[in-house]
């Protein structure tokens, strides 16, 4: 069969190998972090995402979460506090908990047998005529006819392959938090909270639990994704944000896990491929969080790669690799299947955020009655709030 070296064991990582392997293929994955790493909080799997999962068997009848059932919008600018706009949503949307949906599907990729290295950076990639060679952090290398890089928006295989890039602060930042037992008397709903300066989206991710995002224009902070020390957390959950009506503010003041991060743009690669080498998802097309199709694009990502390879090639019994030549036309087909699709979500997250932002009570109320008048995206703004269906009219035929 033929080897594939998979870079990264985030979202993407494990989905690509279960289904190349599905296909033929001898799949490995190198992982920088740990098995158990707990960074970042949720995220919500959409109609577009579902469909590429759903032909994994077994998987999606596991996923750890919650579908959303209604939306809601609300105004929390203080002379404004109403509620906009209520329905239900039928989408099929899922929140889910970042870590345990990562579990599954790593657990799931090694039940099938393939092998995860956790806890080996890829440092440096080299290329010969056969094979693409990665130089692991322990010195070890391993060889394979075909690398993909899943390994997300610090990419060292984005890196190796074209240069160490300086991402520019978009002025928006997100403290965000897993709060238990909050709107346990209601339907799992999408809250949507448009405030004087703020956005805030909520979700279900359990039958218990709702992650949630507070999005606002602050000086620069770094893009780690992580928790903030205790001291910090409690400073969140006692400070203003507490105070926000409608159930917001029991959100923050309840949270058991607060983090805070940047929000980056990183300049748009005009290729995502070199050689035998090709990125994916966050590593080829990184994008801010507003649409929620991070995710889902990544997955849409692998669908299209696995179905140009097999149209081009036979996995074969022998290990012999596809061509330089063959690996082009399939890596200039995705680019082409791809980039203009994931550019147009890259740019619509981006304007969502810097609509849904605005600073000064008449521009917030302004705002707000833009809102509730069109028909676009009401009621629904939140991070995950639009499916793919809805920005552009190609969606995947699964």
């Amino acid at each position: 069969m033929t080897k594939v070296i998979i870079v990264g064991c985030g979202i993407a990582g494990p989905v690509l190998a279960l289904l190349l392997q599905q296909n033929g293929y001898e799949p490995i994955i190198y992982e920088r972090a740990k098995r158990s790493s707990d960074a970042g909080l949720s995220l919500a799997l959409q109609s577009n995402g579902l469909k590429v999962l759903s032909q994994i068997p077994g998987l999606v009848e596991q996923l750890p979460g919650k579908t959303i059932e209604h939306n809601a919008l609300y105004s929390i600018v203080p002379t404004d506090v109403r509620v906009l706009a209520e329905s239900a949503d039928r989408r099929g949307m899922m929140g889910v908990r970042r870590s345990a949906f990562l579990a599954l599907l790593s657990d799931t990729a090694l039940a099938r047998g393939i092998p995860i290295r956790f806890e080996t950076p890829v440092v440096g990639i080299e290329q010969t005529g056969k094979y693409a060679r990665v130089i692991l952090s322990t010195g070890e290398t391993d060889t394979a006819p075909i690398v993909v890089g899943c390994d997300g928006l610090h990419s060292s295989v984005r890196i190796a392959l074209f240069g160490k890039e300086k991402p520019t602060f978009t002025g928006l930042t997100q403290t965000g938090g897993i709060t238990p037992v909050a709107f346990a008397d209601q339907k799992p709903t999408m809250f949507n909270f448009l405030g004087d300066d703020l956005h805030i989206v909520t979700y279900p991710i359990s039958e218990k639990s709702y992650s949630w995002a507070i999005t606002q224009r602050e000086p620069e902070t770094k893009e780690t994704w992580r928790a903030m020390d205790e001291a910090a957390q409690e400073a969140v959950r006692n400070g203003p944000f507490s105070q926000f009506p409608f159930g917001a503010g029991d959100l923050v003041n309840k949270a058991q896990k607060i983090i805070k991060y940047g929000l980056y743009d990183r300049p748009e690669l005009k290729s995502w491929h070199k050689g035998r080498v090709v990125l994916i998802g966050d590593a080829a097309h990184p994008t801010s969080p507003h649409l929620g199709q991070g995710a889902n694009q990544a997955f849409e990502d692998v669908h299209h790669l696995i179905r140009l390879l097999v149209e081009h090639h036979s996995a074969g019994t022998n290990n012999v690799g596809p061509s330089v030549a063959t690996l082009s036309a399939v890596f200039t087909a995705f680019e082409t299947e791809r980039m203009e699709r994931t550019a147009t979500m890259v740019q619509g997250a981006r304007k969502a955020g810097e609509l849904r932002v605005v600073a000064g009570v008449e521009a917030a109320r302004a705002r707000n009655e833009q809102k509730t008048t069109r028909n676009d995206d009401t009621p629904s703004l939140g991070c995950s709030s639009l499916t793919a269906d809805e920005f552009t009219s190609r969606i995947i035929n699964a």
